[in-house]
């Protein structure tokens, strides 16, 4: 499943990552790298750190130790994120195209063709913003089959329609990374079909992908790489290779009242 435009470079480098909540170790020794063009299933019981994990790629956990680095440059919003349906305030008042929208806040303003010493290059920089965000807002809609959808309030579409909202947020906001955490709980058959084609779609215009899940049963059509963890990588690589029942039984067995820690300071955080 790897892209035509794949490229030899990794897009993200994990390097020995340890994150710690109070005394309990959330993430011990991570060591992960994604590539441009790939999709990487990310596996593991609750507690075991996947969401920790996520929230030290974009910045909002610091890690006791180790680095993550990030190898998009000249991306626009370089880390996108689509979160978890039970993470999103459904009752909120705001439309699809809106959310979609705000992806490009993460985007870089382009530099407009006026000199900027012009009088008129401020208003000349701003249309030509405003028309080419909202291009690109389009695209993004029409890519996810949103179209039709992007005037209503973001809380009456469907589980499967709403995960689509998010990532049309991501190609919006033209990051060469995205993390999803479980994209297909809560979806039905077809729209777990729908987001798997969208996703493949994204791996192959070069997008790195992340995806947290607990559908093992899905992972030989989702992707060809495997990340098992539980707080630590317990193994990594090709699915056929990896997809072991010793490796499985490695990545759900745990202590369970550190798990539950763990657990409960992710849903904090």
């Amino acid at each position: 499943m790897n892209s035509p435009h794949s490229s030899p470079s990794p897009a993200l480098v994990v390097d020995n990552v340890h994150v710690s909540y109070g005394h309990v170790d959330a993430l011990t020794g991570v060591n992960l790298q994604l590539g441009f063009g790939q999709i990487t299933a990310l596996i593991g019981m609750n507690g075991a750190g996947k969401s920790t994990l996520f929230k030290a790629i974009m910045g909002l956990v610091r890690p006791t130790s180790g680095s993550i680095t990030v190898n998009a440059t000249g991306s626009r919003g370089t880390v996108a994120y689509v979160p978890q349906h039970d993470h999103v305030d459904w009752n909120f008042p705001i439309s699809v195209r809106d959310i979609v929208a705000s992806g490009r806040r993460r985007a870089r303003s382009k530099v407009g063709l006026l000199p900027q010493g012009s009088a008129l290059w401020g208003l000349k920089s701003w249309r030509q913003e405003k028309r080419e965000n909202n291009r690109i807002i389009d695209a993004a809609l029409r890519q996810t089959g949103l179209t039709d959808l992007q005037n209503r309030p973001v809380g009456a579409l469907s589980g499967g329609q709403r995960k689509r909202v998010f990532v049309a947020r991501g190609i919006a906001q033209e990051a060469k990374i995205m993390l999803l955490d479980e994209p297909f709980a809560g979806v039905d058959t077809q729209s777990q079909s729908q987001i798997t084609a969208l996703l493949h779609e994204l791996a192959e215009a070069g997008t790195a992908l992340l995806i947290s899940t607990h559908d093992l049963d899905r992972l030989p059509e989702l992707c060809d790489n495997v990340a098992m963890l539980n707080r630590r990588i317990v193994a990594e690589g090709a699915l056929e290779e990896v997809l072991t029942a010793e490796n499985l039984a490695r990545t759900f067995s745990t202590n369970t009242a550190d798990a539950q820690l763990v657990a409960s300071e992710e849903a904090q955080r």
